[in-house]
């Protein structure tokens, strides 16, 4: 296992092609666990559900600093390997009751750089059963820039975690890493550098302008990766009193990002860190972190850049995946695991999407994906109490840990699932509502309000949904029903069928084959 998989396949084929979660290739990937030995943290995750788009059924992670002061003693901090023993200890016990495959481990700077590293890994194997997978830095950045691609498939842009011991960056074009280095630009492995500031900072530019001649690219996306930049990311969320607390797919402009670095260095850090609920072992790398940072972004120059809460776990899963796999939208797939298990009648999603694509003729690929994902989802909170179902709905879809969704767009599907369930907006939505334009929101009421008719038109009977079409110029939507069918419209189908009108700013028409 080299952490390299290279092969993207493209995207043809429709949405609705059978799930690969019903493959037994994909099933076999259903539940994996996942230890990542870092040089500040260890960390259990187990992933489970949709295999192109999985749920963490199991996230657990202890702050061991296993890096700290290797760049002084050459070995691993002897508290921070006695307390990642322990902590991978109680992870092999965890996994023993867990139906899924043996657990993959990977080690990264730290235990690749101590003398004692191989040491501490015979003893981990003894102890436990686990072998480790000591990933070189290389390795190590690619399975960043797979992680990012978990999220992202076809990114393009430049990936760059940041680790306790190393900082990494690796190339990614059309969907396929590139070219991939490793640097002891880690804040733990910074430690020891001479001259205070001055010197850390001419030390940092040194480095940078090393990495920069072998990765020489123009890159419009800096993927940020690491506990340390999700740390600065939530500081600038709390500068902006940004409303949603997603970290993944965060964007910050480098104005945005050499705001929130001034606002580091000028505030008192414990009060930053109160606020944000950043850890304390956490917030002590964030000041060297950030002088990281903003030499990145200055040496790069890119137009904006992303966090990835995906990273070196995600890669691991993702270099397990076939290509077949990997061609798969995440939404889509993730959308459709949820109505595979949680819809009151699965499959019929596809009918409704169907149903609806007359009002989407001429929809751009970015806008016709929600639409297939709200259509999927249309249902899936069935089992909620009726006074509450559009607010699950919408917290499910701005909160729920997706990949493939900009903050803009899970605001709009949570927005349109509200509207399946009701006409008015809540205060939840009203809290978001400045992170999409007004055409987008009127949008998203339109596809709530269609979902809301056609879910209610035949409830499980496709021949007997009719056809919809729509006549912009003429402002004109008519419903075409067949005779033996008529009975189905009733006043609570035409009711929503007049308020999908009215939202369209069209006149409703109903004809009788």
């Amino acid at each position: 296992m080299d952490g390299a998989h290279d092969g993207y396949a493209g995207t043809e084929g429709g949405a609705f092609r059978r799930p690969l979660f019903e493959d037994a290739t994909a099933r076999a990937l259903s539940r994996v666990g996942i230890v990542d030995v870092g040089s500040n943290s260890v960390r259990l995750v187990v992933f489970d559900g949709a295999a192109r788009s999985p749920a963490y059924f199991y996230n657990e992670k202890i702050l061991c600093g296993l890096g700290t002061g290797v760049s002084a003693t050459g070995r691993l901090h002897p508290e921070g390997r006695a307390r990642a023993l322990a902590a991978l200890k109680r992870f092999a016990a965890l996994a023993e009751g867990m139906a899924m495959a043996p657990l993959t481990g990977v080690a990264t700077a730290a235990v690749r750089e101590a003398e004692d590293g191989p040491e501490f890994c015979a003893e981990v194997e003894r102890e436990t059963g686990l072998r480790l997978w000591v990933a070189s830095g290389e390795e190590e950045a690619r399975l960043s820039a797979q992680g990012v691609l978990l999220g992202w498939p076809g990114a393009e842009g430049l990936v760059c975690d940041i680790g306790g011991s190393s900082m990494e960056l690796a190339e990614l074009r059309a969907g396929r890493p590139g070219r991939a280095l490793s640097s002891a630009l880690g804040p733990l492995r910074l430690e020891g550098i001479k001259g205070g500031k001055k010197g850390l900072k001419k030390h940092i530019a040194a480095t940078l302008d090393d990495l920069r001649a072998e990765i020489d690219g123009d890159y419009e996306t800096l993927y940020l990766v690491g506990g340390s930049w999700r740390a600065i990311a939530r500081i600038d969320m709390e500068r902006r009193d940004y409303p949603l607390k997603v970290l993944h797919e965060y964007e910050m402009t480098p104005a945005a990002v050499r705001a929130t670095l001034k606002y580091i260095a000028e505030n008192d850090l414990d009060e930053v860190r109160a606020r944000t609920g950043t850890s304390a072992d956490r917030m002590k790398l964030v000041p060297t972190a950030a002088l990281v940072l903003k030499a990145v972004v200055q040496k790069f120059r890119p137009r904006r850049i992303a966090i990835s809460s995906y990273g070196i776990r995600e890669g691991l899963l993702y270099g397990q995946m076939p290509d077949v796999l990997r061609d798969r939208d995440p939404l889509i797939e993730a959308a459709r695991f949820a109505e595979a298990s949680s819809a009151r009648i699965p499959g019929f999603g596809k009918v409704l999407y169907n149903f609806l694509l007359p009002l989407y003729r001429n929809a751009r690929h970015d806008r016709l994906r929600l639409v297939k994902a709200a259509c999927l989802l249309h249902d899936t909170a069935w089992r909620a109490h009726p006074d509450y179902r559009a607010e699950v709905c919408f917290d499910n879809a701005t909160r729920a840990n997706l990949g493939g969704l900009t903050h803009a767009e899970r605001v709009f599907l949570g927005l349109a699932l509200m509207h399946r369930y009701k006409n008015s907006r809540s205060e939840a939505f009203t809290a978001l509502a400045g992170l999409m334009p007004e055409k987008d929101v009127e949008a998203a009421e339109v596809l709530g309000k269609a979902m809301r008719f056609g879910a209610m038109l035949s409830v499980n009977s496709p021949e007997k949904m009719g056809a919809l079409k729509y006549f912009p110029k003429r402002k004109v939507i008519e419903l075409v029903i067949s005779p033996g069918t008529r009975d189905l419209f009733g006043e609570v189908v035409e009711a929503r069928f007049e308020s999908l009108a009215k939202a369209l700013g069209c006149r409703p028409e109903v004809t009788l084959r």
